[in-house]
């Protein structure tokens, strides 16, 4: 498993626009250290061995989510009747994140 350091909890913390204080930051790398002991007990756990890691919680054989594929795409006229603000031809949305 990668190291994590609090130099890489600080960059991830940028990218989500959020801040923390340095005792939260040391809290959490402590919080990163101990799962990460946890996980490396793991491969030597003897009543896990013989089992396949589990890609979904159960067997699926559906490769689609959906069977309803329409005939042909809606034109932008259709598009832009079904939006509830239309600016220039594009779909007005509201801001979701302010720098």
């Amino acid at each position: 498993m990668k190291e994590v350091k609090v130099e890489i909890l600080k960059d991830a913390a940028s990218r989500l626009l959020f801040d923390m204080t340095e005792e939260q930051y040391e809290a959490l790398l402590h919080d990163f250290d101990a799962l990460s002991k946890e996980m490396d007990l793991l491969p030597s756990a003897e009543e896990l061995q013989g089992y396949e890691p589990m890609v979904f919680p159960f067997p699926c054989e559906v490769t689609t989510l959906r069977e309803d594929v329409p005939e042909s795409p809606l034109t932008r006229e259709e598009s832009l009747s079904n939006a509830g603000s239309v600016y220039r031809n594009q779909i007005k949305l509201p801001k979701v994140v302010d720098k």
